[in-house]
């Protein structure tokens, strides 16, 4: 039989090797980067053909692999971000409206990465709801992501050897376009996209915008440069993303491609290899379980996103048949009172929905300059403008494009017999999504005050109460006006909408 003394030596040992194996297995761990902008057309940035002048963006598509079919759910900054930490569907999540917040006990990436040694930080724009939901470290600049915090963050991990998954967010390019320089872009020689109108403003507009995407691009390259500082680019999987598409017509508040689709570029040396593209179709709600699949953690089974990361590592190359959008107008700056939206799209096919085609479609790009230029235009007598001016505001019930030939979106196919069968299977699969995820279409749309923040505390039978109040009373009851039903009178209608702009609050 062993002595005392000499159990008790090996115990003494086993506590003194402890923190040595813990750091061992956190150094096997790869560190986690994701990069956002905000409000960024995909197509402006150079190495996706863009006018942007991104080097480092473009640089780093070099050492990685970019994606030509990511996706994400909403196009709106609030359910995006959501999407993204929690790994669940906007109306499953409950944060589909903007300025939105998740159910209670809902969990994100930071609840399952803190347990097995992360530490995970949230840096720039937030947008989130509750913070209970979103246990990050956070800091802040201006609502960009603050260097120096970044910094000390990523020092402070090195020096203990513990794994991080960071998250850099960026207000870029957001408007107002103030950041850059715009001289960069000669405006004669500005590409417009064939669906904008040919205008001064436009122009300006877009110079300006093109200067924040290379601000944005600067910001990547600082985050990029850090790692290197730290000596953790190597064991670090970077995700750079665009968000949703620019605040320009036809782009954010929208379920076309400009507006859902995102860039995406993953590097991860000795894992992904170098200067590689993916056609596989995947979206942001796969993002979590994709980081959790590169750190060893089983993803549970309430989450709606799916790993691809068989694809970053050249295992598969495709990741899901098809993905989904959503969009509600309720509740947004200078939104319609209701104008839900929703999508489905194959690697050729987008199947579109508009509850209310009778209705006006409303966002904040309704009243910024760029459109009053594109108005003033059509008023002028340009049919050019006036088209997509009309085209804009006025959407048919159902939408069907061929991507594959039709990139922009602009030729609807939707009462083409001979792809009747092709809108049939979108139709079907899209009812299917909107089932799965308890999504009740226009129902849902208008419960969509009950899923923003400044309504988070009121009751259920509160809004039901003031719903009915609507009914009775909508000039002078707040709480009606907000629960409007679809059949109250036009009038009603542009009253409302101009009082509930007054009081929305947030970035859109």
């Amino acid at each position: 039989m062993r002595s005392f003394p000499y159990v008790l030596a090996l115990f003494l040992v086993s506590l003194l090797m402890q923190p040595s194996l813990n750091a061992q297995e956190n150094s096997a761990k790869p560190n986690l980067l994701f990069v956002i902008a905000d409000d960024c057309t995909f197509r402006d940035i150079g190495c996706y053909g863009g006018q942007a002048y991104t080097p480092n963006i473009d640089r780093l598509a070099t050492e990685g692999m970019r994606f030509t079919n990511c996706f994400q759910s909403a196009p709106m900054c609030s359910p995006t971000r959501h999407n993204i930490y929690t790994g669940l569907y906007p109306v499953k999540s409950g944060a589909y409206p903007n300025h939105t917040f998740v159910k209670d006990g809902t969990r994100s990436i930071a609840h399952y990465l803190k347990p097995v040694g992360y530490r995970v930080a949230l840096s720039g724009k937030t947008h989130i709801n509750p913070k209970a939901a979103f246990p990050f470290e956070y800091s802040v600049k201006d609502n960009n992501p603050d260097f120096a915090a970044i910094d000390k963050f990523l020092g402070e991990c090195t020096k203990s050897g513990t794994p991080f998954c960071l998250f850099a967010c960026s207000n870029e390019p957001h408007g107002p376009w103030n950041k850059g320089d715009a001289s960069r872009y000669e405006l004669a020689k500005i590409q417009l996209p064939p669906y904008f109108v040919d205008t001064e403003r436009t122009r300006s507009d877009m110079a300006k915008y093109l200067a924040e995407i290379t601000y944005y691009d600067g910001q990547v390259g600082q985050c990029l440069e850090m790692l290197e500082k730290h000596g953790v680019a190597d064991n670090t999987l970077v995700f750079c993303v665009s968000e949703q598409g620019s605040s320009f017509p036809f782009g954010k508040w929208t379920c076309y491609d400009t507006g859902l689709q995102s860039a995406l570029i993953a590097r991860w040396p000795g894992h992904i290899e170098e200067g590689t593209v993916s056609d596989a179709l995947v979206e942001y709600v796969d993002v979590l379980p994709t980081f959790l699949a590169a750190a060893g953690v089983d993803a549970p089974d309430v989450l709606d996103g799916k790993s691809f990361l068989p694809v970053l590592q050249g295992q598969r190359n495709s990741h899901k048949q098809y993905v989904f959008g959503l969009m509600t107008t309720r509740g947004i700056n200078n939104g319609s009172d209701y104008y839900g939206i929703r999508s489905v799209r194959s690697d050729r096919y987008k199947y579109i929905v508009n509850f209310t085609p009778e209705a006006t479609f409303r966002n904040a790009a309704i009243s910024s300059g760029i459109f009053k230029s594109w108005r003033d235009k059509a008023k002028a007598g340009d049919t050019d403008a006036a088209e997509k001016v009309d085209r804009y505001q006025h959407r048919p019930a159902e939408e069907l494009y061929d991507i594959t030939r039709d990139w922009y979106e602009w030729q609807n196919l939707a009462d083409n017999p001979q792809l009747a069968d092709v809108k049939a299977e979108l139709k079907q699969q899209l009812a299917e999504w909107m089932e799965a995820q308890g999504d009740k279409g226009q129902q849902t749309e208008l419960e969509a005050f009950e899923h923003q923040t400044k309504n988070r505390n009121k009751s259920s039978a509160n809004n039901k109460a003031a719903a009915a109040s609507d009914k009775t009373n909508a000039s002078s009851n707040k709480k009606a006006r907000q629960k409007k039903s679809a059949n109250t009178k036009a009038s009603n209608k542009k009253g409302n909408a101009k009082r509930k702009n007054k009081a929305a609050s947030g970035n859109e």
